[in-house]
C-alpha cells in the first residue's frame, strides 16, 4: 500500500523529481513511466498526479533539473578553462550530452501540445542555460556588436546541438566525420569571426 502521509507536499515533489530523474537517466524518455516512479517511492500513481497535474508537468520538473545540472556543468568547465572559453563551452556541450545521454535527449523528446504555454519556472531554467552561452559570446564581440549576442547565441546553440545530435545518433559516423566537436567548434568560430569577434584562439577544424 502506498504511503500517504509520510511527507509534506514539498518533500513529495522533491522525492518524485529526484526518483523520476534517476529513472529517466536509466530508461530514456520512450520507456519512462510515472507509474514506475510511484512504485519506486512507495506511493500510488494518484499521488504523483496530485503533486504534478499531468505527465507534462512532471516531465518539465525532471527536465528542469537536467537544465540546472547542465548549467552547473558548463560553469565548472568555464571556470577551469585556460584561455579558449568558446572551445570549453562547445566541448562541454558535447561532454554533458555524451555523459547524460538519456537525460539530454529527453529535453528534446518531450514536447508540449501546440499552443500550450511553458511554465515560467521551466522557461527560466532554459534561459539560464542559454544565458551562459550568450555571456560568452558577448565577451568576444566588439562593443558595437553587443546587440547581436542573443541572436547569435540562439543560432550557435542550434549549430552545436545539431552536430552533437548527429554524433550521438551515429549519423556523423555514417558521413565519415571523425571529429564532430571539432567541426562544431570550427563553425562557431567562423560565425563569430564573421560577426567581428576578437581574440578567437585558433581556427578550429575546417
Amino acid at each position: 500500500m502506498g504511503r500517504r502521509s509520510d511527507h509534506s507536499r514539498e518533500e513529495l515533489e522533491a522525492l518524485i523529481v529526484a526518483e523520476g530523474h534517476r529513472l529517466l537517466a536509466d530508461t530514456g524518455y520512450a520507456r519512462f513511466s510515472a507509474r514506475e516512479v510511484a512504485k519506486r517511492i512507495g506511493y500510488s500513481i494518484g499521488t504523483i498526479y496530485n503533486v504534478f497535474a499531468d505527465l507534462d508537468r512532471l516531465m518539465m520538473a525532471i527536465n528542469g533539473r537536467t537544465f540546472e545540472m547542465w548549467a552547473a556543468f558548463l560553469r565548472e568547465r568555464l571556470a577551469a578553462a585556460e584561455g579558449d572559453r568558446i572551445e570549453a563551452l562547445v566541448q562541454g556541450y558535447f561532454r554533458f550530452a555524451g555523459e547524460n545521454r538519456n537525460l539530454w535527449m529527453a529535453i528534446y523528446d518531450h514536447r508540449l501540445a501546440p499552443g500550450e504555454a511553458m511554465p515560467e519556472g521551466y522557461a527560466a531554467r532554459r534561459r539560464a542555460l542559454t544565458g551562459i552561452v550568450e555571456a560568452e559570446i558577448a565577451r568576444v564581440l566588439p562593443s558595437a556588436a553587443q546587440d547581436r549576442a542573443a541572436p547569435l547565441a540562439r543560432s550557435l546553440v542550434a549549430t552545436v546541438h545539431g552536430h552533437c545530435f548527429f554524433a550521438l545518433n551515429g549519423t556523423f559516423a555514417l558521413l565519415g566525420e571523425p571529429d564532430p566537436p571539432g567541426a562544431a567548434l570550427a563553425r562557431v568560430r567562423e560565425t563569430l569571426a564573421a560577426a567581428g569577434a576578437r581574440h578567437l584562439p585558433g581556427k578550429g577544424k575546417s
